[in-house]
């Protein structure tokens, strides 16, 4: 039978127990981005780098992470259709499909400077977009805009992001921040986890969508405070007992298990 979105074989014993876990935790976030219908057809991504394996660091290929294969639909995408590819975009196993060149410039860039990037996170969804193309863009009129805007850095769009030389100034954009608003183009979330990104990724589109929506109200606005946004990542600490994306990813599994079963394979 040939090899398709539907039928990959399975890697479950061609890798490590660690590899495999985030294999599953990555193919679930797909599937999640797919749920919550931020998806764009088959040009985002998510990657997360393969356990043991930053940059400087001692691990089998020097900072190889895993990315989606380009042409999938997010709903399709399980933990052995994954690509594991080496810093210079080299895929790592044998696979009939490619990485989208796009995805591969950002993951990389970021993944090559922040060794706490486990995974990053990049959608296109219509609110973060349309926030993006706005000036001012993430305003602080929601409770959950503090926490994006406590940890928020910009970067100003040059294109589809298909070149080397725009690596240096995305991660000089970026800098040691969680949430990056690629002006003109769309979201970019960083954590040391796919939970991490993920929940970080579900608060940033929110406080884009509840923007738009505060926005097409007309009427004058009431910004928070600033001293509050100031102690934004300790209340995020307190309400989330500090076990932050921790606290809601089992929850996530659950109901991915029960809409779209099956990328555990």
């Amino acid at each position: 039978m040939p090899t398709t979105a539907l039928h990959v074989p399975s890697l479950r014993h061609s890798c490590s127990t660690a590899e495999w876990q985030l294999r599953v935790d990555l193919a679930a976030a797909y599937r999640m981005v797919a749920m919550f219908g931020w998806d764009d057809l088959v040009f985002t991504h998510i990657s997360a780098r393969v356990p043991g394996d930053a940059p400087g660091h001692a691990g089998e290929h020097g900072g190889a992470f895993l990315i989606n294969p380009y042409g999938f639909m997010f709903e399709e995408i399980t933990a052995s259709s994954l690509l594991k590819v080496d810093a210079e975009g080299r895929k790592l196993q044998d696979s009939p499909f490619d990485v989208n060149p796009a995805g591969f410039v950002i993951h990389s860039a970021v993944h090559a400077a922040r060794h706490d990037a486990g995974c990053v996170l990049h959608v296109h969804t219509p609110n973060g977009i349309a926030v993006s193309a706005q000036r001012g863009g993430v305003l602080p009129i929601s409770q959950q805009s503090m926490f994006v805007l406590a940890s928020l850095a910009y970067h100003d769009y040059e294109g589809v992001a298909l070149r080397d030389d725009e690596k240096p100034r995305l991660v000089a954009d970026l800098g040691e921040k969680t949430y990056l608003m690629l002006r003109n183009h769309g979201l970019l979330t960083v954590g040391s986890s796919v939970a991490e990104a993920f929940q970080a990724m579900y608060l940033f589109e929110t406080v884009c969508m509840i923007q738009v929506r505060a926005q097409a109200g007309g009427g004058p606005l009431h910004h928070i405070d600033a001293g509050i946004i100031a102690t934004a990542l300790q209340q995020a600490r307190e309400v989330t007992r500090g076990l932050g994306a921790n606290l809601v990813w089992p929850g996530l599994l659950r109901r991915l298990d029960r809409r779209m079963p099956g990328y555990d394979n």
